[in-house]
């Protein structure tokens, strides 16, 4: 009977523990706004609207580019991409994400690139008006850029 006891008083003490445990584990860091449009030219490749999606792990964040008005000019394979997306800080300076990542695309498909890394700041806030998004695919650099400032307004990094 008294081990019935001892294991009763360890089980309730150790939940005790998880759930103070959880009670002081830290907020989960999260970008404000998470999804923001803009109108993009990308030359002969196509302009039209675009959707930029961010988000944090701490000071690691990454960022989505999609567009349906801009469209593969031939089938491309997954992860054949290459990109850079460099956004603008609000007070100077200005913060780039890159990467090898994006979807299979047949011809004519929508465009998405990413996610793509990068590195920020709490506090950050980064608008894509002003930078760029390169891409370069066989070779051939396609620049991207925004026609003018995101929707519904910058990314603001906790």
């Amino acid at each position: 009977m008294r081990c019935k006891r001892i294991g009763a008083g360890a089980a309730l003490a150790a939940g005790a523990l998880a759930v103070t445990g959880l009670a002081f584990a830290p907020a989960a860091l999260a970008v404000t706004p998470q999804t923001a449009t803009i109108s993009a030219d990308c030359g002969t490749f196509g302009s039209g609207a675009a959707t930029l999606t961010a988000t944090q792990d701490g000071t690691a964040a990454t960022v989505t580019v999609k567009s349906s008005a801009i469209t593969a000019p031939i089938g491309l394979g997954e992860d054949s991409i290459s990109s850079t997306l460099t956004l603008v800080k609000a007070g100077g300076g200005s913060v780039t994400f890159t990467g090898k990542e994006n979807p299979a695309m047949a011809a004519g498909a929508p465009v998405e690139v990413g996610p793509l890394s990068g590195t920020v700041a709490s506090g950050d806030s980064l608008e894509a008006f002003g930078g760029s998004l390169k891409m370069t695919v066989f070779g051939i650099t396609i620049t991207c850029t925004a026609a003018g400032p995101q929707s519904p307004g910058p990314f603001v990094f906790d």
